[in-house]
């Protein structure tokens, strides 16, 4: 491939901006040697217990880190669930990505069951039900089960955009550009953590908020700027993986005959589109009476995810130095499972 002497890390660095605080939790190192030690060489360490080379890597992309981003000021407790999570996500993107969509549908259906608290990890007979079912008992610590039953709802979506991008992959054929920021909308995975916003501010907002059309969209319009600056930031890597059918960028490139830097600029109109409607929404909130302070301050911290992930992605070396699994390594270790 010809990247026509033209560096993606530059553009993010440097035209993707956020008018954003960027804040850091502070126990974000004392999470990272809990996930290295106690979970990627301890308690998942039978995941890829053969394979040293690909925890090296995983240790590398320091989910802690992109945690203590968003969630800047959780309390240790609180933040644990969170980092659990981070890593969960890292781990079932990169065990399915060469999954068949009939199996992923399974393991969608078996990784609800068990954070509704319907299912065991045993009786799942899933590879990451034993995460899942210690996030939940995390969780219910801090938040009601209608706030797990929403957080739940959400990775349900996730799966959902998986399956479509796993057949949109099998099939090798391009969705629209319209068609895959709606399913990176819910891929991209950062609805579940959005929800988690009320473990780290100790507020349970009503549902009439949650379902409030203004939240909602906010909701939307961040899970997409997320997405078209991960977009940017992957290409490499989805080529690597054989993931181009989803790129936002590669599909630009695709639908409108464009080359890499085109495609990438237009993907950075997008998102600059997006982040104007964000602002002026976020500046212009309804009325919520009592819950007014709590909405606004709920908004300001999905603002810092933004600005957060930025800070932190760009020196990643995930991303920036294919520090990723390949596709092969990927699908010889699902066929293991």
């Amino acid at each position: 491939m010809n990247y026509e002497n033209f560096s993606t890390l530059e553009l993010l660095r440097k035209q993707f901006r956020y008018p954003f605080p960027t804040l850091k939790n502070p126990n974000a190192e004392q999470l990272q040697e809990v996930t290295e030690n106690q979970w990627i060489d301890g308690e998942y360490l039978w995941l890829y217990e053969q394979n040293p080379d690909l925890r090296k890597k995983y240790k590398k992309t320091k989910t802690a880190h992109i945690a203590a981003q968003w969630f800047p000021t959780a309390s240790p407790e609180r933040f644990k669930p969170i980092c659990r999570l981070m890593l969960w996500t890292l781990y079932n993107d990169d065990l399915y990505e060469e999954s068949d969509p009939n199996d992923i549908e399974y393991v969608h259906i078996q990784s609800v069951a068990i954070l509704n608290g319907e299912m065991t990890a045993a009786e799942s007979g899933i590879p990451l039900g034993s995460m899942l079912a210690s996030l939940r008992e995390e969780l219910l610590q801090f938040i009601p089960q209608e706030s797990i039953s929403r957080f739940t709802h959400m990775i349900s979506r996730y799966f959902r955009g998986l399956e479509t991008e796993l057949k949109y992959k099998k099939s090798k054929t391009y969705p629209t550009v319209a068609e895959c920021i709606t399913l990176r909308e819910n891929s991209i995975c950062l609805y579940p953590f959005l929800q988690l916003t009320e473990l780290e501010t100790g507020i349970i907002l009503p549902p009439e908020i949650h379902e409030h059309p203004v939240i909602q969209r906010l909701q939307a319009l961040a899970c997409h700027l997320v997405t078209f600056f991960n977009e940017v930031q992957s290409v490499i890597k989805d080529e690597a993986t054989d993931s181009i059918y989803y790129n936002i960028v590669k599909v630009l490139q695709h639908e409108r005959q464009m080359s890499l830097k085109e495609a990438c600029l237009e993907d950075l109109r997008l998102h600059n589109e997006d982040l104007k409607e964000f602002l002026e929404l976020q500046a212009s909130l309804p009325d919520f009476g009592i819950w007014q302070d709590a909405v606004v301050n709920w908004v300001h911290y999905m603002s810092m995810v933004l600005s957060g992930w930025k800070n932190i992605s760009t020196k990643l070396d995930r991303y920036n130095q294919a520090e990723f699994p390949g596709a092969t390594e990927l699908k010889a270790k699902l066929d293991q499972i």
